[in-house]
């Protein structure tokens, strides 16, 4: 293990921890020791693997706590996995991302070359959210290291089990100078998003995404926020009823419908509503046949979240929307909500205005693609977009007349997961994006560096401009 490595100091997790202390601390680190090598960055990127890996029954155990019920398998496939597969892939691509990048040289200014050099940029901070408490606090910290940044985190107060663990895990393999775990409730997070930190990630919902850009604005810093907003389906006509019903029921309740990219409307042809509805709550009462008791099932995270959602369904239904349930059992001791459809909810119920974060689903009907896209369009851009057909003209319609950050076509969620297709959001769902290398840039300098030959003449081009000043605008003027 690299010396940078080699020491480290034990994280308070008590929500004391002077926040301006370690920033400082880390920004002295980053001017005495500079870039780290690749081979640092290879040990860090490894050690982490390492302790995840040696902990993730632990780790699955606090998040369990944190939620009330989160299904182990869920954690494995949701959290454990994409945190693995996102330190293999920056470790088997580290060397080339970090190799400058040749750029050409207009002929003027020959003989001379150009290069991309990707710097660290600095100190990175990390505001995580409580939905996916490993992978969302973990990845953006795998592609600050490969970067060569350090890193400072402050995890959601909503899992202080899972927070106080990670606190106390990282601290054993990095030093607090290289990475540190900040703990505290949300006025603990708005001292964290006023730091003058190199850059700021930032996951969770827009409202609070507009207030971290906000104190960031302070000190100029610039932020990736990846927030969320109400993610569409639209369901062509020429799609297996049964099986998008299966497919759309899959992601929109892994998790207990708690994902940023879960489906959060379906548009449906105006016949096919009723049908599609049905489908639905049979498929989802296949998957899960009983709520309580159910391991597989995952928990609403608090009680004020679990309110919200019944409070979503009761104004939908007053409303005039048809609610259908696969059971009439709550699960309320266990905080599970059973799958629920709203058919037919008016697009100004709760439900259509705000993003759901549960298994609530809208589903409306629509007379032509053209009428879908239009929904779609008369809202914010949102993070993920589905559409299932396998007609290629009405797929390339979707794409082609809408906005999002990211497309699944004849699936869900599955875009998101992959470590070399860029995720982020547009508009009011976010900016920047990472996972791979984009993340890998998006948390790096890229330092334009040109160097001139030991023949090069610009010299020549200078005051007071003669003959030779002429000749040489005249002729890349084209005169």
């Amino acid at each position: 293990m690299s010396a940078l490595m080699s020491s480290f100091a034990p994280v308070s997790t008590d929500g004391t921890m002077d926040a301006n202390r370690v920033f400082a601390l880390q920004q002295a680190a980053v001017l005495r020791h500079g870039a780290p090598s690749y081979s640092e960055r290879m040990d860090a990127l490894k050690a982490l693997h390492d302790l995840v890996k040696q902990h993730r029954r632990e780790l699955a155990a606090s998040i369990d706590a944190d939620f009330g019920n989160r299904s182990r398998v869920e954690t494995d496939l949701g959290e454990i996995m994409p945190v693995l597969n996102s330190i293999r892939h920056a470790r088997k691509h580290l060397k080339r991302w970090m190799r400058p990048v040749s750029r050409s040289v207009g002929l003027a200014f020959r003989p001379a070359s150009a290069k991309i050099v990707y710097q660290p940029l600095g100190v990175v901070g990390v505001l995580a959210p409580w939905n996916y408490a490993l992978t969302l606090t973990l990845v953006p910290l795998v592609e600050a290291l490969a970067a060569g940044n350090r890193v400072m985190i402050k995890p959601s107060e909503l899992t202080p089990v899972t927070s106080a663990l990670l606190a106390m895990l990282l601290s054993k393999i990095f030093p607090e100078d290289r990475v540190a775990v900040i703990v505290g409730g949300p006025d603990v997070a708005e001292r964290f998003s006023r730091l003058p930190f190199d850059h700021l990630f930032f996951t969770g919902s827009t409202r609070v995404g507009r207030a971290v850009m906000t104190a960031a604005s302070g000190n100029l810093t610039p932020v990736t926020l990846e927030l969320g907003g109400k993610s569409p389906v639209v369901l062509c006509r020429d799609y297996p009823l049964k099986k998008a019903a299966r497919l759309i029921a899959i992601g929109k309740l892994f998790n207990g419908g708690q994902s940023c990219v879960a489906p959060d409307y379906v548009l449906a042809p105006d016949d096919l509503v009723e049908a599609f509805s049905k489908a639905y709550i049979e498929v989802a009462a296949e998957l899960y046949p009983r709520l309580a008791g159910n391991p597989d099932y995952t928990s609403t995270i608090s009680d004020r979240h679990y309110a919200r959602l019944l409070q979503m369904i009761e104004e939908a239904g007053k409303g005039g929307a048809s609610v259908l349930q696969h059971s009439d059992s709550h699960a309320a001791s266990e905080r599970k909500l059973p799958p629920t459809v709203l058919v037919n909810v008016s697009p100004d119920a709760l439900a259509m205005r705000e993003e759901i974060f549960g298994p609530v689903l809208p589903v409306l009907g629509y007379s032509d693609l053209q009428r879908a896209i239009d929904v779609i369009n008369a809202r914010p851009k949102p993070l993920a977009l589905y559409c299932f057909s396998n007609d290629r003209r009405s797929i390339d319609k979707v794409l082609d007349s809408t906005r999002s950050g990211g497309v699944t076509i004849n699936g869900t969620l599955m875009h998101a997961t992959q470590e070399d297709l860029a995720f982020g959001g547009v508009g009011e769902s976010g900016t920047g994006a990472y996972h791979g290398q984009a993340g890998f840039i998006r948390l790096s300098h890229a330092r334009g560096v040109m160097e001139l030959s030991r023949f090069n003449t610009s010299d020549r081009i200078a005051a007071p401009y003669g003959k030779l000043t002429k000749l040489v605008t005249r002729l890349f003027l084209g005169d």
